[in-house]
């Protein structure tokens, strides 16, 4: 396994452990993805959400009409006036779900070695001994002795509501099942997961594509988080989509990975996405238990190598009812931390759960401490060992701001970009300050008005570890040998002191384009 262990190698002592931690501008370097719903979706609440860390709001389509998202979304806009606080929007997708038809939402109680079958038939009422499904293949693959999962664990993390069945028979397309636990099912919506089951559906599906058109456009989502990913395919053909809806062609596309499909074919994913989510909800159910967490750090590592973000799921389930999360769950967050992970998604937590904010905060809080102990020496040896000889332009300089950044102890890289890669580069080699991504906007045309570039870049920096974007005055050019570049970045620095992250007598790296040439240079800052 490529992954090796990040925590600092110097012992840590015990007495350190008790010191209460220093409050910071930025809560933490890794981010935070919160899903908006039914307990966060109020302005004040929205507002705290953001001021407690969460830099994307997540909208899953899963469940909720596109008037309800709207409305959450210009929410969302007025907690980012009032707060200030730069936040990206995420569309998470359907995709090829198969889920219990509920219509008349029958609490459905299921009593262990009973049997219960699972039709196509969706007009038939759902009971304790028939389940109706939105899929009409499942009788032609699955055999006797295959194990389905039913229930809402995926939502609630409560494992009360969620049943476990195997098969015994195949009748036409009826599915018989003996029930392995006993459960009640209670809502509207299940979902049904076969484990390591092709399911002949499209990734991205009609429905999908249809709120993508008419949700995702007029709002210019900055991610489409495609659920279900199972082969490079899926995010050519999701990316394609995308670009012939005009404002969409630069939304970056993140392929979440939920079954062992989308494991076997991850590398040529990973090429082929901009980000990769670990959805280790459905993982979990796809995957022998015993097997996530080695799943987990090995793509963490490729994700890591390759520059691309990578985001964690289900690390605080039990914060979706309780103040606190259990201990095993607070050294998850940290390991995902440890193992290279840019950010952390929040689902059920936030989305229903009775917390939202001090789920996010206390996420943030646990992030940072495992930063401090993030062994960044090592990292940085192991990347640029990685990325091998020749370096291109670009990895050069990247490389060289934060090798210069950590020699001379700076207290922050400023680095100027337009399209954001730059700053991506750099954030990709794990500073231990943060990367400041002063983002300048380019002036373009369609031939009939003339529109600036940039925001898009600013916000979907928002979900890189470390990277921390403010928009610059489009007046002033990326590339310039004039006193704008000055201008520009005094800019930068008085907004890095005003945030707390630059004092007098400061050390800051700043990386820039002067003319044809990239430069890195270092600058002291006197009172």
């Amino acid at each position: 396994m490529h992954s090796t262990n990040l925590l600092l190698e110097e012992p840590i002592r015990m007495a350190s452990i008790l010191e209460p931690s220093k409050p910071s501008f930025f809560p933490a370097m890794t981010k935070i993805v919160g899903t908006l719903g039914p307990k966060s979706r109020s302005v004040d609440t929205i507002s705290a959400c953001l001021k407690a860390g969460m830099s994307v709001a997540r909208f899953d389509f899963s469940w909720g009409d596109a008037a309800y998202h709207q409305e959450t979304l210009e929410n969302l806009k007025l907690a980012i006036k009032s707060t200030k606080k730069l936040c990206a929007v995420m569309l998470d997708t359907v995709g090829p779900e198969l889920q219990v038809v509920n219509k008349n939402e029958t609490t459905i109680s299921l009593e262990e070695n009973g049997t219960v079958v699972l039709t196509p038939h969706r007009g038939q009422e759902a009971s304790s001994s028939l389940l109706p499904i939105n899929f009409s293949g499942l009788a032609k693959v699955v055999n006797p002795g295959a194990t389905i999962f039913v229930g809402q664990y995926l939502f609630t993390g409560s494992e009360t509501t969620s049943v476990w069945l195997e098969v015994s028979e195949v009748k036409g397309d009826d599915v018989v099942c003996i029930i392995k636990n006993t459960a009640t099912l209670a809502g509207s919506l299940f979902t049904l997961h076969c484990s390591q089951i092709h399911i002949d559906l499209p990734t991205l599906s009609d429905e999908d594509k249809d709120v993508i058109r008419k949700w995702g456009t007029p709002n210019k989502i900055d991610f489409l988080s495609l659920s279900y990913t199972r082969h490079a395919e899926d995010v050519r053909q999701a990316r394609e989509f995308l670009s012939k809806l005009g404002d969409l062609s630069q939304t970056l596309i993140f392929a979440k990975i939920e079954n062992v499909e989308g494991l076997n074919h991850f590398d040529e994913i990973l090429a082929e996405a901009d980000g990769i989510i670990l959805s280790r909800g459905n993982l979990g159910i796809d995957l022998p238990p015993e097997k996530v967490f080695l799943f987990q750090k090995s793509a963490l590592y490729k994700c890591n190598m390759a520059g691309k973000p990578a985001v964690v799921t289900r690390v605080v389930d039990s914060m979706t009812d309780n103040l606190r999360p259990t201990r095993a769950e607070a050294t998850d967050v940290a390991n995902a931390v440890l193992d290279g992970s840019d950010a952390i998604l929040l689902g059920a937590e936030t989305l229903r759960g009775l917390y939202p904010v001090e789920t996010i905060s206390t996420v943030g809080r646990i992030c940072a401490e495992a930063e401090k102990v993030f062994n960044q020496d090592l990292y940085f040896k192991r990347t640029v060992k990685y990325v091998g000889e020749p370096m291109t332009h670009l990895e050069s300089i990247a490389s060289s701001a934060v090798r210069a950044a950590i020699k001379v102890k700076a207290s922050v890289i400023i680095c100027f970009t337009s399209s954001g890669r730059a700053a991506r580069l750099i954030a990709k080699y794990r500073p231990s300050m943060p990367v400041l991504s002063v983002v300048i906007p380019r002036l373009k045309t369609n031939q009939l008005k003339w529109s600036f570039t940039g925001a898009f870049e600013a916000r979907q920096s928002l979900i890189v570890r470390g990277l921390f974007p403010m928009l610059a005055d489009p007046r002033h050019p990326a590339e310039s040998t004039s006193s704008t570049n000055e201008s520009v970045l005094k800019v930068a620095l008085d907004h890095g002191k005003a945030s707390g992250v630059i004092k007098s007598h400061d050390r800051v790296v700043v990386c820039q384009k002067v003319g044809d040439s990239s430069v890195v240079k270092i600058i002291e800052l006197d009172d």
